[in-house]
């Protein structure tokens, strides 16, 4: 391989989904501040809001999150178009 083309920060880093709690370890380059112990050993820690394992695409589960009722404004705006 070439040299000098690679990152030099590539490294295992756990990824957190904070909606699920859920964790993982994975290879990356990103920055991160944060630190975890997982599995007996401190990683890189990055915080993520939404992963595979709370998608609803890939869970199946449709998850409403209501921000300041913006979903009772729409269902309101869209109401006389329902059959």
């Amino acid at each position: 391989m070439k040299s000098g083309i690679h990152p030099e920060n590539y490294r295992l880093v756990v990824f957190k989904d904070m909606s699920n709690d859920e964790v993982f370890l994975c290879k990356s380059t990103a920055e991160t501040k944060d630190t975890i112990v997982y599995e007996g050993t401190e990683y890189p820690l990055i915080k993520m809001e939404i992963s595979s394992t709370s998608h609803p695409f890939y869970t199946g589960k449709v998850k409403l999150v209501d921000t300041a009722g913006r979903v009772d404004k729409f269902m309101n705006k869209y109401k006389k178009f329902a059959k």
